[in-house]
């Protein structure tokens, strides 16, 4: 369908069922609108409108449980969200890829060469190389196309714009040459390899996945090569909560060495014990090891391998209170992993800085607000950032505006968990 087209069928309401089997909400369908139409826009106005064009869409998400696992074979839940990166796409004959992501200059990568340089780390154009190389080595028929592309995922949120990015291009790849059927797994290991070996960043596979498969998503990285996925069965809009992501605005700059730091000194342990990560030593063998490995590792690395084996527990006790509908059980689970992730892997503030603390800030007015109500925790990697809060319907606004005070306008953002991943939308 030509864009004009489209866009009379979205301004007539035509295309309401489709937007809401991804956007869930009548509201949320008419705020996607003019989103839609102006990317339509823009692709007439680079491109032109006449051609038959498709408009897809991939999440954010928001981890849920296993904060700070996935990094030596742990186990996550995570969940697709409302906020996306949308694509309008059309084939071309040249074998060129055209990409304009709004606010962003053109990204023109040519498809007859698909190798990887560390001239193009940390570029847009490098993700699109790394997506149509690794879908092609796995077999899969890549070519050409122009697109326009528009992200609401906030970027340094936690909420993986950079994932969604990539499985956004899967998703392109996989409708428009391959009539839709790469599946979800394979374009998410195949975003990761695109973000690993192309853009440059290690990261693991947790944001891919989550973003890719959709809904409420489990993964144990027992095997990282053969990760097991599941989803879990939740209607989280039946539940009388939302789910807020408060962006307390602290600077992710210089906190290179502390990430690094939870995942070195989980490792430290590990390898103390013979082993290359935790996965690899049982919960039982490493608490009896305890005393042994006083003083070959360092005390916070004992901590913080603490709260890897019960975030495991708790990442398996959260996925079994949802599939059993106990939303109660299920928010203190989420409480006690942020406790956790406060006192034992200790990735809310940095001791860089001690005196700045927006997080554990945001942690204690939510605690004010919230306790024996909903829940909170940290959210993401820490140490600035944001928090994530599950929030009774009937206190959104009281809570919405507390932090908004605090942290500022526009800081606290209320989510939908929404039920597909990466997809054609129409």
């Amino acid at each position: 369908m030509k864009p004009s087209e489209l866009i009379t069928k979205i301004n007539n309401g035509e295309m309401d069922r489709l937007l809401k089997k991804v956007y869930v909400t009548d509201a949320a369908v008419e705020a996607q609108k003019p989103r839609y139409i102006k990317t339509l826009q823009k692709f007439t106005e680079l491109f032109d409108n006449e051609r038959d064009v498709i408009i897809l869409s991939a999440p954010g998400r928001t981890e849920i449980c296993g904060n700070h696992t996935d990094h030596n074979n742990g186990k996550v839940l995570a969940a697709s969200i409302n906020l996306d990166a949308i694509a309008v796409a059309a084939k071309n004959d040249d074998n060129i890829v055209r990409e304009k992501s709004e606010g962003h200059g053109m990204n023109i990568v040519d498809l007859s060469d698909l190798s990887p340089s560390e001239s193009g780390y940390g570029k847009s154009a490098a993700m699109i190389k790394g997506v149509a190389a690794g879908l092609k080595n796995n077999g899969y028929s890549v070519g050409g196309f122009d697109a326009c592309t528009t992200s609401d995922v906030m970027g340094g949120s936690g909420l993986s714009s950079s994932a969604a990015f990539e499985v956004l291009l899967g998703t392109v790849i996989s409708y428009l040459y391959n009539d839709g059927n790469i599946d979800a797994v394979t374009i998410a290991k195949t975003a990761q390899y695109s973000e690993n070996v192309f853009f440059g960043k290690p990261s693991g596979l947790l944001d891919q996945m989550a973003s890719s498969v959709g809904t409420f998503v489990t993964i144990d990285f027992e095997s990282t090569q053969n990760p097991v996925i599941k989803k879990v069965d939740f209607d989280f809009s039946k539940s009388g909560y939302s789910l807020c992501i408060v962006d307390t605005h602290g600077s992710h700059s210089d906190l290179t060495d502390d990430y690094a730091a939870v995942r070195g000194e989980m490792e430290a342990v590990a390898q103390a014990l013979g082993k290359k990560v935790l996965r690899e030593i049982p919960a039982d063998e490493f608490f009896k090891a305890v005393p042994s490995l006083v003083g070959k590792v360092n005390d916070r690395a004992l901590l913080r391998a603490t709260h890897f084996y019960n975030e495991n527990r708790r990442v398996e006790k959260a996925i079994a209170a949802l599939e059993n509908n106990d939303f109660e059980a299920f928010k203190q689970i989420i409480t006690d992993s942020g406790l956790s992730s406060f006192l034992y892997n200790q990735n809310v503030y940095t001791p860089n800085k001690p005196t700045e603390q927006k997080l554990s800030l945001a942690l204690c007015l939510s605690q004010q607000l919230l306790e024996g109500k909903g829940a909170w925790r940290v959210h993401g990697g820490g140490f600035a950032g944001t928090i994530q809060a599950f929030v009774p319907n009937e206190m959104l606004e009281e809570y919405r505006q507390t932090m908004d005070a605090v942290f500022g306008d526009g800081s606290c953002h209320v989510l939908i968990i929404r039920p597909v991943g990466g997809t054609r939308v129409m």
